[in-house]
């Protein structure tokens, strides 16, 4: 059984789309991320999307035990393409039946020079799959995206994507999913210690 522990990283404080823009996290709340590196199990592997609002996070988040892999740029955020740095406001009056169907239908709909969320969970399930074959047993801690997270959540409870993405998934909490044989288990969402 592979256990994954989803984390999403600290927060942006940003008012506008944040998918593939680099931006950093506040990681000042010295508490909160103490009580979660407390939660988080010490023999863990740790992964994180390559951006640095993640690898700081994972970076806060390493300790001794914690074996840490690369970072996967496999585990970004969505892709917003043009509306990356726009206000939700900005995207509804530049592309308003494109954006409402983007959130209200997701799935095979391309934000303008980005990806769908179909694109976007085939990306972030090969990471998954490659980890799942390579460390069949172990547990993983993963720094990453809010849709990146519920890609997996998705996944995990044979959803669809709107469903999906009804759950909250706050920065610094965790979500952990497992995978036995095939097989997928929610054990919490949005969990934060």
């Amino acid at each position: 059984m592979t256990t994954w522990h989803w984390v999403r990283h600290g927060p942006t404080h940003a008012k506008t789309f944040v998918g593939w823009r680099d931006i950093p996290a506040d990681l000042s709340d010295t508490a909160t991320l103490a009580r979660l590196d407390a939660h988080l199990p010490q023999d863990a592997l740790m992964i994180s999307s390559d951006l640095s609002r993640c690898v700081a996070t994972a970076d806060v988040l390493g300790s001794a035990r914690r074996r840490r892999l690369p970072h996967d740029a496999g585990l970004r955020e969505l892709h917003f393409g043009v509306w990356d740095g726009m206000h939700f406001t900005e995207v509804a009056k530049r592309d308003p039946e494109l954006s409402r169907a983007y959130w209200e239908t997701p799935g095979t709909i391309r934000a303008p020079g980005g990806e769908s969320w179909n694109e976007a969970a085939a990306r972030i399930d090969a990471v998954v799959d490659r980890m799942n074959m390579a460390h069949p047993e172990a547990h993983i801690i993963a720094v990453a995206h809010f849709g990146a997270i519920l890609t997996q959540v998705q996944r995990a409870l044979e959803v669809s994507a709107y469903e999906a993405m009804a759950h909250k998934i706050d920065n610094l909490s965790v979500t952990q999913i497992t995978h036995v044989e095939g097989r997928w288990q929610v054990q919490g969402i949005n969990h934060t210690p």
